[in-house]
């Protein structure tokens, strides 16, 4: 069957949401037309000129370390610089880590921010990270890391509520916001935390990223630097996949039975809450069955030795697969490296850091990331996506063995950022951080400077504000500044 995720929720006008949802995928009530009019009354009716036409946001989590890879500290004392060395960049002043040689030799394509910090130094800044903005108090499950309705929007559903609206005429054949190669927290012992930070937020579940999933073989795996069969990698939106006994025939007479069931309800129809309903279910119902996302989502249609080149791990096809999506007419694409907690070898690297990050995360990250620099270049799209790569946390400027089981503990007061294309001028050093890497010694870069950034290269106003879930206009950041110094 054609499925939709989620449990089943009324609202006002008495329909469960899978009744209102049952074609064309989950989230496509619109916001109150008139609050929404009210709202967007008040924003600011020019924005800045547009640097950029995408995002592809790489998503480091677990916290990877300033001292092992972009920030490395050779002077420092043996406890602070760590197990590695650093190599030559084309940046002169860059000290990267010796086992990412391909971005070394790439770095006049990229900038580095060495100054990014903030105070939420624990894995709960993913929300700040994706946001921009502080994680609001709220309950968070068991764990508390699980995402919450009063969480502020990412900034792809802030992009796709931009894009719904200014181009309400349009319809879309991609979504504007998308997230590979899982939701985050998905591919955590079979899913159980559904972290905070990835979602819309107040701002309303029509504007969550339409999320793939790929699953792992089982307890101890991770795919994200293992080699992976292309039947591991059959990318499908979590959604808007095809059921073995669903065809296009079948869908399209669902479709009629829904417009039975409308037109036997007018009240609800002509109700304020789904009044724009018609248009964004035609929209999904387009999406569906144009062939358009499916063939954006099919590695197939890819070169072997350009996938090769990308790595068949997890990751690397998942950054080929974000290209594909940009290519295709995505907006704003989130490609994260979660971090199986049953599994070894994540970024957050308490433990086995030498071995982990020298195996495994290092290679797979040099390998994917200057891949994807090269194919975007190549295929003409590096000047207008900006790629941004970076982790919510860093690690501590100390190295600690504890009996074998070298590591270092969580650090959110200086770490780095990868920032390319989109205008970015390569080669840029920003901030300096001191001798050990755990503070800044010039320019600082909160979070919210940081998204500020991405809004304006994408053209939008990060001072202009977006509607709250009862119309009412909220500052789209807070304080942020962009960081024009990055741009050519």
């Amino acid at each position: 069957m054609l499925s939709i995720l989620g449990n089943p929720r009324r609202d006002c006008t008495g329909l469960t949401r899978r009744q209102l949802l049952e074609v064309g995928g989950a989230g496509l009530c619109g916001l109150n037309a008139a609050t929404l009019a009210a709202a967007e009354a008040s924003q600011r009716t020019t924005g800045p000129s547009a640097r950029a036409k995408s995002v592809i946001f790489v998503y480091l989590f677990g916290g990877p370390s300033q001292l092992e890879t972009f920030d490395m500290k050779p002077a420092a004392p043996s406890n602070v610089r760590g197990p590695f060395s650093p190599i030559a960049a084309r940046t002169p002043e860059l000290r990267i880590c010796e086992h990412l040689p391909r971005l070394a030799q790439r770095s006049d394509q990229y900038a580095v921010i060495r100054t990014l910090n903030h105070s939420q130094n624990s894995h709960n800044a993913a929300h700040y990270i994706q946001t921009g903005h502080p994680m609001p108090a709220a309950q968070r499950g068991p764990a508390n890391v699980n995402a919450a309705p009063n969480d502020w929007p990412a900034m792809g559903s802030v992009v796709a509520h931009h894009d719904r609206h200014a181009n309400a005429n349009n319809p879309r054949r991609i979504p504007s916001y998308i997230y590979l190669p899982n939701r985050h927290g998905e591919i955590q012992l079979g899913g159980r935390y559904d972290r905070l930070g990835q979602y819309a937020g107040w701002l309303g579940s029509e504007y969550n990223a339409l999320a793939t999933r790929i699953r792992k073989r089982g307890h101890g795996d991770n795919p994200y630097y293992r080699a992976c069969s292309d039947r591991e990698l059959q990318f499908q939106f979590q959604g808007l996949e095809f059921g073995p006994a669903m065809t296009l025939d079948r869908l399209h007479r669902r479709q009629s039975l829904l417009q039975q069931f409308e037109s036997a309800e007018r009240a609800i129809e002509a109700s304020s809450q789904t009044a724009n309903y018609d248009g964004q279910r035609q929209a999904a119902l387009e999406m569906l069955t144009s062939g358009h996302i499916r063939n954006a989502l099919d590695l197939r249609r890819e070169p072997g030795k350009l996938r090769d080149r990308y790595g068949r791990h997890l990751f690397g096809q998942s950054l080929l697969v974000g290209r594909r999506m940009i290519q295709a007419g995505a907006r704003f694409v989130t490609v994260i490296w979660d971090m199986p907690d049953d599994a070894p070898s994540g970024w957050d690297s308490h433990e086995q850091l030498t071995g982990s990050l020298k195996n495994h995360l290092l290679p797979g990250l040099d390998q994917g990331l200057s891949a994807l620099l090269d194919d975007l270049r190549e295929s003409g799209l590096l000047d207008e996506t900006l790629v941004v790569c970076l982790g919510e946390i860093g690690r501590t400027p100390k190295f600690e063995n504890r009996g074998g089981a070298d590591g270092r503990d969580h650090w959110s007061f200086c770490f780095p950022a990868v920032l390319a294309g989109g205008g970015i001028r390569g080669g840029t050093l920003y901030g300096k951080s001191d001798a050990q890497a755990g503070y800044p010694i010039d320019h600082p870069v909160s979070p919210a400077d940081l998204s500020s950034t991405i809004f304006e290269a994408l053209g939008i106003d990060p001072h202009s504000f977006v509607p709250d879930k009862q119309g009412r206009p909220v500052a789209l950041m807070d304080g942020g500044r962009p960081l024009r110094a990055l741009f050519v």
